[in-house]
């Protein structure tokens, strides 16, 4: 009972307003050499970062469903920066990157009756493959001129770009979980997102489907054998995580769990990856993701920080790109009795798909590559009170569990001792003289 989503309990309140503080760093590419791209060569980045935010997500609007059994939910996400955590200011400090929306304008467009117009427009606004923003504008948004003049013809475009525009105090849809009340490995289960049990952007079933919880808590008593599914949204899909190795956090002991190779290996490793590929066919590779079919088709690849575990291709095209497991690995920290993360780090990078398109001399003579633009660190520790809580609910539980071995254990010394006594009697019995076995009166 105490691991299911019930009103008024512990269990729900954590679930409902995490405590543990979360924290999120943004880190970005800075591109020092644009003209020579735009010539061919390779680019050089250099990382600058972190720029990092408060993050408050508590579930908001919650209802209990079908007696219980469902709980639905809001989980907007506001962002406060942390000044003392970061490098800079992110009013003031300037990034050189890949310029989305032109890019993505000169996708949608190429091939098309808008080409022409598009070409005017990228000249009128002296438009290039790269520009120069403040962190801010490139977080929270800003008023692009090409995608005004795009929305005028088509009100769904919006004209504000920015990676978390409109991202700051909303949510991503409502949740529909399980309580856990029939079954306790479905607590927190996620069955709905959106009013839909299954998501439509990928080519099978199976990568359509949605898988597990989302990240935050998990059904008690995990094992090592077996697979943690977690369903993002910013991933647009669901992945596992399998057992990497056995730690301890604030004295408490976890397992640690980390993507599987597999959930980002090319087909011939991994042949259910090919629903991720679209259009069919259309595979880019181990360690990234091709999300475009759900960001309004811009040309948006994911992968792990500086495509760590990703080919070596995509490692070789970008100068500036040194993978580390400590430092980009995705992982989780689960203490396996109770389910709970006690430590966690969600590690994504946001590449841009760039190459030489001969309808727009804006792209000049640049290669065919996977452009790294940022990388996000979300990050949660468990706080001193929640540990202490949790690691006096451990001692409890482990005392509760101990009773009975201690029970049979006593059992055990009694039997003995019962077994001692009754072979010490005897033995003194047989040892005794002839005179004291006789009876005491004799005829």
């Amino acid at each position: 009972q105490g691991t299911v989503l019930k009103n008024g309990t512990e269990t729900f309140e954590a679930w409902e307003d995490p405590p543990p503080p979360v924290y999120m760093q943004f880190y970005f590419f800075n591109v020092t050499n644009p003209l020579e791209v735009l010539q061919g060569d390779t680019p050089l980045v250099e990382e600058i970062g972190p720029y990092t935010y408060r993050e408050y997500r508590p579930r908001v609007h919650v209802q209990f469903l079908d007696n219980g059994t469902k709980v639905s939910a809001l989980n907007p996400k506001t962002y406060i920066f942390e000044p003392q955590k970061s490098v800079g200011d992110p009013e003031v400090d300037l990034i050189r990157t890949v310029n989305i929306p032109a890019v993505t304008v000169m996708e949608w467009t190429r091939s098309t009756p808008l080409q022409f117009a598009t070409e005017v427009l990228l000249l009128l606004y002296q438009e290039s493959l790269f520009t120069v923003r403040t962190v801010h504008e490139l977080l929270w948004g800003y008023k692009d001129r090409l995608l005004s003049t795009i929305h005028l013809l088509h009100p769904e475009i919006d004209p504000v770009f920015g990676f978390f525009n409109k991202m700051n105090g909303t949510d991503d849809g409502e949740y529909v979980f399980l309580s856990g009340e029939m079954n306790y490995l479905n607590f927190s289960r996620i069955v709905e997102w959106k009013g839909k049990e299954s998501l439509s952007w990928w080519t099978t079933e199976t990568c359509n489907m949605i898988n597990g919880t989302d990240g935050t808590s998990f059904h008690p008593l995990i094992s090592k054998d077996e697979n943690i599914y977690i369903f993002s949204s910013d991933f647009c899909r669901s992945f596992y995580l399998v057992y990497d190795s056995s730690r301890t956090v604030a004295g408490i002991p976890t397992y640690r769990f980390v993507p599987s190779a597999m959930v980002f290996a090319n087909i011939t490793v991994n042949p259910d990856n090919a629903g991720f590929c679209v259009p069919p066919g259309n595979c880019p590779g181990t360690g990234v993701l091709n999300v475009s079919i759900c960001k309004q088709g811009a040309p948006i690849f994911l992968s792990a920080p500086h495509f760590y575990q990703a080919d070596q291709k995509f490692i070789e095209d970008i100068e500036g790109m040194h993978p580390k497991k400590e430092y980009h690995e995705t992982f989780l920290d689960i203490n396996p009795l109770t389910g709970l993360v006690l430590q966690a780090a969600k590690r994504m990078q946001i590449n841009v798909h760039v190459r030489k398109l001969p309808e727009f001399f804006e792209t000049g003579n640049i290669r065919t590559l996977i452009f790294p633009v940022m990388y996000i660190n979300e990050s949660v520790l468990i706080d001193e009170v929640s540990a202490s809580k949790l690691k006096h609910v451990l001692l409890e539980a482990s005392v509760v569990t101990g009773i009975p071995f201690v029970i049979m254990a006593l059992g055990i010394v009694f039997g003995i001792v019962f077994i001692v006594l009754v072979c010490r009697s005897r033995g003194i019995s047989q040892e005794s003289t002839e005179d004291e076995r006789s009876p005491l009166i004799r005829t």
